[in-house]
């Protein structure tokens, strides 16, 4: 979101006062109003997976349909009101936050007409998220952005990487396929692709398996190759992590830029030179 001076509403003061309360927890009513709203994410979290258990939906069923609307209701009204006390409305509903408010809200709408949409208002613990700022712990947000830079730094890599594998895996279940001449398991290529994707990935579900002695070699390899394989995207992120984490502690002091290659001498935004 933008800087709060864009954000805090400026002609009413109960805006201001609801503003104060909403979207800050420095007070004493700000923090009892984020904490009741965790808790009934985690409750609303908890109705959801007990009605998918058929034993007790069966039992209080009617118990948690009032719970439920009752907290729709009051996640709507926090919504309608995250609007109405905003000066940049715009800011807010199309901001990360606002829309997983957004998506916390139509799951509710959606299941008057489509039942079984109810329980995508599990996407409502998206909005725990808010934990981190409720309780100061926003240093971990920052943790969170670098992993995320890291990752959108290193997607070509990862990408190029995921097309091997996905060749590789092509490559070998073609090659099960003629080995074990379509036994059990190993009908056809794409079932053999299958197993390949399962046995490289070390996941090994064990309902697919070689009998015959050239299969059994090929499995091997494919298994030896797998804890291997699993350790490329993982060097490719810590490395980029380890990157980033040293550029993040070169700022220019002129305009804050971060963005800060490892042997820069000058800032690639203002010209400053760096200490």
């Amino acid at each position: 979101m933008e800087r709060e001076h864009n954000l805090v509403p400026e002609d009413k003061l109960w805006k201001r006062f609801l503003y104060r309360i909403i979207y800050r927890s420095d007070t004493r009513l700000g923090k009892l109003f984020d904490i009741i709203l965790l808790s009934l994410i985690l409750a609303s979290t908890a109705i959801i997976m007990m009605e998918s258990v058929p034993q007790l939906d069966k039992r209080f069923h009617y118990t948690f349909v009032i719970l439920e609307w009752i907290i729709s209701i009051f996640f709507t009204a926090e919504y309608s009101m995250r609007i109405a006390v905003i000066k940049n409305k715009r800011n807010y509903i199309f901001s990360f936050f606002g829309i997983i408010d957004f998506l916390a809200l139509v799951p509710f709408f959606l299941s008057f007409f489509f039942p079984i949409t109810k329980y995508f208002l599990i996407f409502r613990m998206l909005r725990m998220l808010r934990i981190f700022r409720i309780f100061n712990l926003l240093d971990f947000m920052n943790d969170g952005y670098l992993i995320v830079r890291a990752l959108r730094n290193s997607s070509r890599k990862i990408y190029i990487f995921l097309l091997f594998l996905i060749i590789f895996s092509v490559i070998v279940g073609s090659l099960m396929f003629m080995v074990e001449g379509g036994r059990q398991g190993f009908e056809t290529i794409p079932q053999s692709i299958y197993w390949a994707v399962v046995t490289v990935t070390t996941v090994g579900y064990g309902d697919v398996s070689p009998i015959t002695p050239m299969g059994k070699f090929f499995a091997v390899v494919l298994m030896l190759a797998g804890y291997s394989i699993i350790a490329v995207p993982t060097g490719i992120v810590t490395a980029e992590m380890r990157n980033k984490r040293q550029n993040l502690e070169m700022v220019c002091d002129r305009c804050g830029n971060e963005d800060i290659d490892d042997d820069a001498r000058y800032c690639k935004q203002c010209g400053k030179k760096l200490a």
